[in-house]
């Protein structure tokens, strides 16, 4: 037990450090030039500030410990005794913890792990005489436990290269040099980073051409980033067979593009960049696209002003995906992607075959899809004359463009029609009622859609889960919505006729953009929060107090955050990711 405890206190005092005038401090090179070659990701703090900035707001505090499972936490015996360890801490070095942990790691942290599993982390501070006072303190915390419990032993050192390496316990191995500390899991690694500092022509992580790109490819600014060497962790038999891609189709036609990408590079770099309340993450490898001859050429842009188009804004819209995936280009390239055909894939085939009336699903049905393809789910807004669902599900649309939409349009509406008959059909021998199709008119756009008739129920505050599904079908010039309710593909309508009123331009490069609002989300579970409870009962036969303590740490959490944004892009050939994230937090 105090193994683990020992190894964290290591970790949880250098949040306590206070602050002495630096005095003749040991000039020390880049923590990456201590770090062997072999490491195969490295995470590195270069700017705290901002980093510390978040964690410590104010407001950020408020919200953890509002919430019922934090106060619950606290008043557990192990949260109160290192919460009194913390306390004895300051006391001995004379300082709060928050201040401590600005002006301990000023100097950046570095985080590296090897192959084997060994994982090494270095912690600059600001002055050597706090860090050495901080080791003593521990150090006797460490003997005394040890000495209580009958195995002194326990804690020892030994010297290496003139540096006293310590172990508190298993696993846990430590050295101070200067105002940096070197914390491993294993003494090899230790030693490994002492010989590089020895020996400054060792092999660090420092001169190893992939981590120079990746390093320079996260940019100078990043207050973090990330180092991942793709070469050496491909060789784990794991990582290897999910590089080779997945079998089930929709995984296929999402992330085959990155995969092979990934398949291709040599490094990983990522770079965090924050700005006030808005965090942002960019990733970059080196490995370029394999082109019009790779499995994966559906996804890239085949021209420089090709890609993805805009997201659409509709009202109380929760998510929005972006993609430029060529349909016909995924379906012909099936014997590549799915070399061992399954027979979900061949009954797809069949149905497809059905709904429109034997044309060829690749050359006749997916070639007519432009490879510009859209998705929205939005909160629903629900007509009392209609009633509500107990369970409120949001609406859900996809918009395709398609080439010959005159052309196109009946063998379109043919097949959905066919569509929601088998729906209606199916129910019927179950003695259950059917969709009735109507041909609504919204914006001088005639669509069609069909609805569950609640004419014969009562109480219509708590519909069944069906009633949340209105199934439409529109065609706006040479567009096709298919929604999965009539409201929602009005708002469509809306949204594709402004669209259509300003130039349309794809996003150059651009292969996938996704965008969350986090917040709407937090909203539309809120309204559903009673029924998560129960199904979080009935699920994992937790108490209903214990139920509702965990789906409201999940809405607390989800109402801290704002809108996420995700999108990739090929400029040059070479994959770019960026990752943004505005924070909501209480004020």
């Amino acid at each position: 037990m105090f193994r683990r405890f020992s190894v964290a206190c290591c970790g949880l005092a250098l949040v306590v450090l206070g602050w002495l005038p630096a005095k003749g401090a040991e000039r020390l090179p880049p923590a990456a030039q201590w770090i062997p070659a072999e490491a195969v990701i490295a995470v590195e703090l270069a700017e705290p500030k901002p980093i510390l900035d978040l964690a410590l707001n104010p407001r950020l505090a408020a919200a953890v410990t509002a919430m019922p499972v934090y106060e619950k936490a606290a008043a557990q015996p192990g949260f109160k005794q290192a919460l009194g360890f913390v306390r004895y801490l300051e006391s001995q070095l004379g300082t709060d913890w928050k201040t401590g942990l600005r002006k301990l790691v000023d100097g950046g942290i570095t985080w590296a792990v090897e192959p084997k599993g060994g994982s090494l982390l270095v912690v600059d501070a600001q002055d050597e005489a706090i860090l050495a006072k901080l080791h003593e303190v521990l150090l006797a915390v460490a003997k005394a436990d040890a000495a209580t419990r009958g195995d002194p032993e326990r804690v020892k050192s030994a010297d290496y290269r003139g540096v006293s390496v310590w172990s508190l316990g298993k696993d846990e191995f430590h050295a101070v040099v200067g105002r940096r500390l070197l914390l491993a899991n294993r003494a090899e690694i230790i030693r490994a980073a002492l010989d590089l500092r020895a020996n400054g022509e060792g092999k660090s992580l420092a001169a190893l051409p992939a981590y120079q790109a990746a390093k320079k490819a996260a940019g100078p600014k990043a207050a973090a980033s990330a180092f991942v060497h793709l070469a050496a962790l491909k060789r784990i038999p794991a990582i290897e067979k999910a590089l080779k891609g997945s079998a089930e189709p929709l995984s296929a036609l999402l992330f085959s593009g990155l995969t092979e990408t990934l398949r291709r590079s040599n490094w990983l770099a990522l770079g965090l960049r924050i700005e006030g309340e808005t965090l942002s993450l960019q990733a970059a490898v080196d490995g370029k696209v394999a082109g019009a001859e790779g499995a994966a050429a559906f996804t890239w842009p085949t021209k420089a002003d090709e890609g993805a188009m805009a997201n659409l804004s509709v009202p109380r819209s929760i998510a929005a995906v972006s993609l430029y995936r060529d349909l016909h280009g995924f379906y012909a390239a099936k014997d590549k992607l799915f070399p061992e055909r399954t027979s979900g894939l061949i009954f797809f085939e069949n149905m497809m075959g059905i709904f429109f009336s034997g044309r060829d699903l690749t050359e006749e049905v997916l070639s007519e899809a432009k490879p510009e393809i859209r998705f929205v789910v939005a909160a629903q807004q629900y007509d009392p004359a209609v009633g509500t669902p107990q369970m409120r599900l949001p609406a859900f649309a996809a918009v395709f463009r398609v080439r010959h939409p005159q052309e196109f349009a009946e063998v379109i509406e043919e097949a959905w029609q066919k569509a929601v008959g088998l729906v209606s059909f199916t129910r019927g021998q179950k003695g259950q009622g059917g969709l009735i199709i109507d041909r609504p008119t919204h914006a001088g756009t005639r669509f069609t859609m069909a609805c569950f008739s609640t004419s014969r129920v009562e109480d219509k505050s708590r519909l069944d889960v069906q009633f949340n599904f209105r199934p439409a079908l529109a065609k706006l010039g040479d567009y096709l919505v298919l929604s999965s309710t009539d409201g929602l593909a009005a708002d469509l309508i809306d949204a594709l006729k402004r669209e259509m009123a300003g130039p349309v331009k794809p996003l150059a490069q651009v292969h996938s953009l996704a965008e969350l609002d986090v917040g709407q989300l937090a909203a539309v579970l809120q309204s559903n929060r009673a029924a998560m409870i129960r199904q979080n009962m009935l699920e994992k036969g937790t108490a209903q107090e214990e139920a509702e303590a965990q789906i409201d740490v999940l809405l607390t959490l989800l109402k801290s955050v704002g809108r996420v944004t995700l999108s990739l892009a090929n400029p040059d050939g070479q994959t770019r990711a960026n990752l943004e994230l505005k924070l909501n937090l209480p004020r």
